[in-house]
């Protein structure tokens, strides 16, 4: 079983940008969670993202966290590998299959020990060839955290939002994170987020928001224009921000989210998925989302008209 409690979400950093948001958050022990309101009533859900190991200890803690804070359920979500032992010790502690997970269950993992050349080996041919013909068609890959950078990152997400139709955080919470965690220094113990732009042109074509923390890079925020999607800039963007990782003296890049083993060609992060594929890392899979439920009468009420309110959204 392997444990991998250094996750960007229990992160110092992180909660107090949360705490920017106006969301309550809680440290004890080791355990970082956020609160959340259920709208028009006094009661909260609470939320567990990305924590070490899941033991008796752990949710009595838990539980005397969410009743002093009026909450009907925790939604615990561990960074945790799945293996068959853990599946079953999570079950004998009471936890129930969350009807709705928050984090994805699966993401790609890159080795950034391997070398470039062993890299680009294990990379799908497309994959290598639309990096090649980025480089050829003169695509500009470089670090850019200054303010015009950033606010062009808020334009192309709120573009590549409403081209694919997806939800994205509101332009609010990106400015917050990004003023909380924008580099400071180059102390990877403490988490920092980093912005990269390619240009083809004179124009910003793609942006990304790059995590470092602890010895991991992380790719939590994307965004792109649908101009001179030809030129494969977002192809050159993964690879450069590899190399740059490299250059950090990473161990890993986790790619922040995948489908599964077998994707269904129709689900619409199905060109997502496929796109982190192309550049040769593990597929790893969680063990998931619980929910440690504190009342059974409220919880069955909120997941049932929770249920009603998106099949309401998805007919809108």
């Amino acid at each position: 079983m392997k444990n991998n409690t250094d996750h960007p979400l229990q992160s110092a950093q992180w909660g107090k940008f949360r705490e920017r948001t106006g969301v309550k958050v809680i440290q004890n022990n080791g355990i970082q969670l956020t609160v959340h309101k259920i709208p028009h009533t006094k009661l909260n859900i609470g939320y567990f993202p990305k924590g070490g190991i899941i033991n008796k200890e752990i949710i009595e803690t838990l539980k005397k966290i969410g009743r002093e804070n009026k909450c009907i359920f925790i939604q615990i979500e561990p960074n945790i590998e799945k293996d068959k032992i853990t599946q079953k010790k999570i079950i004998n502690l009471g936890l129930v299959p969350s009807t709705r997970p928050l984090f994805t269950k699966y993401t790609f993992i890159l080795d950034l020990t391997k070398s470039e050349e062993e890299l680009l080996k294990n990379m799908h041919p497309k994959t290598r060839y639309n990096i090649k013909l980025a480089q050829k068609k003169g695509v500009q890959v470089e670090e850019d955290s200054s303010d015009q950078t950033f606010e062009e990152y808020l334009k192309l997400t709120k573009e590549t939002t409403q081209r694919q139709n997806f939800y994205a955080h509101s332009e609010k919470y990106h400015q917050l994170m990004w003023k909380t965690l924008k580099t400071q220094n180059q102390d990877t113990n403490k988490l920092s987020a980093h912005l990269f732009k390619a240009t083809y042109k004179n124009e910003v074509l793609v942006t990304w928001i790059v995590f470092v923390y602890k010895d991991v890079a992380y790719y939590p925020y994307g965004a792109s224009s649908n101009k001179y999607r030809e030129v494969m800039a977002s192809n050159l963007m993964m690879w450069e921000v590899i190399r740059w990782a490299k250059k950090m003296g990473l161990k890993k890049f986790d790619m922040w989210g995948a489908l599964g083993p077998n994707p269904d060609p129709k689900d619409p992060w199905f060109g997502f998925h496929r796109f982190k594929q192309g550049y040769g890392g593990t597929l790893t899979e969680f063990i998931g989302s619980y929910d440690l439920v504190l009342d059974k009468k409220l919880y069955l009420i909120y997941n049932l008209l929770n249920k009603l309110r998106w099949i309401f959204l998805k007919l809108k």
